[in-house]
């Protein structure tokens, strides 16, 4: 969702001269060392970009027509990503009349209604996260593969650029960098109107392509692998994609889906430096008439002039009675997570919000529907004059909107209210409370997000004016009945004025020291918990709470993982709260309650707490939400392994293994069973966890050899 600022990505591009003496700042600011590969001779590791790149205004009634690219006829031998054989607009030529991914032979369809029927075709499939479902990917090679993890608007320019880049189609992204030059990143690579810009990669020269191994050869000599590109992650460290292979990067799911190499180190760079705003941008794609929408375009959610923003992409459309329609869209994060998929009633939701360009302004008095966002169509790559031009599918030329008339922009939220049709009063309900619930589920694996937080809140005011219209039910009714502690501790900050918006790389073990320190609280009479965010420039009364309770390992300090103009803040700003206050919910008996019994260990939610084991099998332990279990145990020397056995589909554990503050070893699958090990004489640590505050029953087993 969120792009990282230039300075961050530039400790990552460093020469092989000073990778090493610069690899201390590259951790403390929370970034990935993999992203350019130590040790390799790659140009690419010093771009010399002049990032952000940044989107520009609008550019009026004719919204982009005629505006032009590089020439078609310049040489780019050397900086090609992929060769543009085809046109969009093509349906008798013999590529076009083949079967693809998703149509059949002579289909009579063009391209871009064959992205359209390759979106709506894949599968859904339940994510590695456990409490969300997501896609299928499916290539031209017959290879399915789970949807890669990525944040919200890298999501939407894989599917376009894979596509592209598949069926040899002209592609390009543009926008002006921070010195105001003008930049086309496409399949003619990363150039100027006339050069190759700056110092990235010259991709033909550079890597490999491998697309004309026919299926007998693949079969025979097996998939061809690019070490370099398997080494390569996206920055932040966050895009682990363990279901390609433990310890796999988006560079390892890239080699995995391209047999142009070439494709798979273009994304690395692309998806590092372009993001939502660049997709809000109207020399990008253009704004669309509610009625025309297609699997394959996109929604973006804008509440500001820069940086934060969301995009979504539509992943199925479906024809209602009395001409209304279904949606249902797919969309990552940032930290960043698989695309999520909504289903209907959650999709119209995000239609109808004022930050998809509808009526209304932000706090800093910016008309919702001047800051980009709204629902958006791909433009298209054509040879126009002899110049790569980015313009619109001819049938589309009656479906597009100015990005100046914004009457019709800020009209669309209400019309997709109506066009998206009714939904029960209790579907609804239903659906606002499960939005909510993903919010605090992301909360507690990243519970600085500021964005869980606003959508979170968002829901819940949806609710309340839900539950008064349809059920009769006050604020404070429905705070008492859907409310938790961690709505109170996570509570929503304005993101201009808080340092904490910034902060990606918080954790579950930082989200259980903010509750375990909040229960600690509570005694005899209620307290109001105390806020998650910046107090006097820090987080030190978190902080001592971790080292008091053993815990100073695992919490780790603000870092600006993305660009921070409010960084110098001393003091976060909350929004202003329509809740009842926590005490009040809490004593009515709201909704944090539980049902959960804890077991014979207890209390062992910290490592000073651990409970003492031995080798063998214990049996009937148990993890509620938000509860952590420690054990502590001490070999003499051999291995020791530890494992976990649950029923995933009640609940999806964690482990992690310490030997004092240092993690030893981690395992984080989606299975049954989870298991960690370590070998050497010592005292280790061992923590379970609910993934996402889950709750489950499970069996320990404590190996020695």
């Amino acid at each position: 969702m969120l792009r990282l600022s230039p300075a961050f990505r530039r400790v990552l591009r460093l020469s092989t001269a000073t990778l090493t003496l610069s690899l201390a700042a590259c951790w403390a600011l929370g970034c990935s060392s993999h992203s350019a590969a130590p040790g390799s001779d790659d140009a690419e590791e010093d771009y010399g970009i002049d990032g952000p790149f940044a989107s520009e205004g609008p550019v009026g009634k004719a919204d982009n027509a005629g505006v032009a690219g590089p020439l078609v006829a310049t040489n780019t031998a050397a900086t090609q990503v992929w060769t543009a054989r085809n046109k969009w607009e093509d349906k008798d030529t013999p590529a076009a009349k083949a079967a693809g991914i998703a149509w059949e032979a002579n289909s009579g369809l063009n391209w871009d209604q064959k992205y359209q029927k390759w979106i709506e075709s894949m599968s859904r499939t339940a994510s590695e996260a456990g409490y969300y479902d997501t896609f299928m990917l499916t290539t031209p090679w017959g290879k399915t593969i789970a949807a890669p993890k990525l944040e919200c608007s890298e999501n939407a320019m894989f599917l376009r650029i894979a596509f592209a880049s598949w069926y040899e189609l002209p592609f390009y992204l543009t926008a002006v960098d921070s010195s105001g030059k003008r930049v086309f990143f496409g399949h003619f690579g990363a150039r100027t109107i006339s050069e190759r810009y700056k110092n990235t990669p010259n991709y033909a020269l550079q890597y490999k392509d491998y697309s004309s191994m026919t299926a007998d050869q693949l079969a025979a000599q097996g998939w061809p692998k690019d070490t370099k590109l398997r080494a390569k992650g996206l920055i932040p460290n966050d895009d682990q994609m363990d279901f390609v292979e433990p310890g796999a990067h988006a560079g390892a799911y890239f080699d995995e889906v391209f047999l142009n190499k070439r494709v798979g180190h273009f994304l690395v760079l692309v998806l590092d430096f372009f993001g939502s705003m660049n997709l809000a941008d109207s020399r990008n794609t253009f704004n669309l008439k509610p009625d025309a929408i297609h699997p394959g375009d996109v929604l973006l959610e804008r509440w500001q002039k820069s940086g934060i923003g969301h995009t979504l992409v539509i992943k199925h459309v479906a024809a209602l009675a009395e001409g209304k329609l279904e949606a249902q869209l797919v969309s990552g994060s940032m930290p960043r997570r698989q695309p999520k998929w909504e289903d209907g009633i959650g999709s119209k939701n995000y239609f109808t919000s004022a930050y998809t360009g509808g009526e209304g302004a932000n706090s800093d008095g910016d008309e919702y529907a001047k800051l980009g966002g709204g629902i958006k169509r791909w433009r298209v790559t054509k040879n126009v004059n002899g110049y790569w031009t980015n313009t619109w599918m001819a049938g589309d030329e009656a479906s597009w909107i100015s990005d100046t008339d914004y009457e019709h922009i800020k009209a669309r939220p209400s019309q997709f209210q109506t066009l998206l049709g009714e939904v029960p009063p209790e579907q609804m309900r239903d659906a606002l409370v499960g939005m909510i619930e993903d919010a605090r589920n992301h909360l507690r694996q990243y519970p600085a997000s500021c964005s869980a937080r606003e959508r979170r809140e968002e829901a819940f005011r949806e609710l309340y004016a839900l539950m008064q219209d349809k059920f009769y039910m006050s604020k404070s009714e429905v705070d008492r009945t859907y409310r938790a502690m961690d709505d109170y501790m996570f509570a929503e900050l304005e993101y201009s004025k808080s340092k904490t918006c910034c902060w990606n790389s918080t954790t579950s073990a930082m989200y259980q020291i903010i509750k375990d320190y909040n229960d600690s609280l509570q005694g005899s009479a209620c307290v109001e918990p105390t806020v998650f965010k910046a107090s006097n420039g820090g987080y030190d009364l978190f902080k001592a709470y971790a080292q008091q309770t053993g815990r100073a390992a695992m919490w780790r300090d603000w870092s600006e993982d993305e660009p921070c103009a409010q960084r110098d803040v001393q003091n976060d700003t909350e929004k202003a709260h329509e809740w009842t206050a926590w005490c009040s919910v809490s004593q009515s008996g709201g909704g944090s309650s539980t049902s959960c019994t804890d077991d014979s260990f207890e209390p062992n939610d910290s490592p000073a707490a651990a409970a003492q084991l031995a080798a063998g099998s214990y049996s009937n332990l148990k993890i509620c939400q938000g509860d952590e279990d420690y054990f502590q145990i001490t070999t003499t020397g051999g291995t020791l392994t530890v494992r976990a056995t649950f029923d995933s589909s009640e609940g999806d554990l964690d482990m992690e293994l310490l030997r004092g503050s240092e993690s030893v070893d981690t395992s984080t699958g989606s299975g049954d069973q989870e298991q960690v090990s370590a070998t050497g004489a010592g005292t280790y640590t061992v923590r379970v966890y609910g993934y996402s505050g889950a709750s489950a029953a499970y069996t320990l087993t404590v190996m020695t050899n």
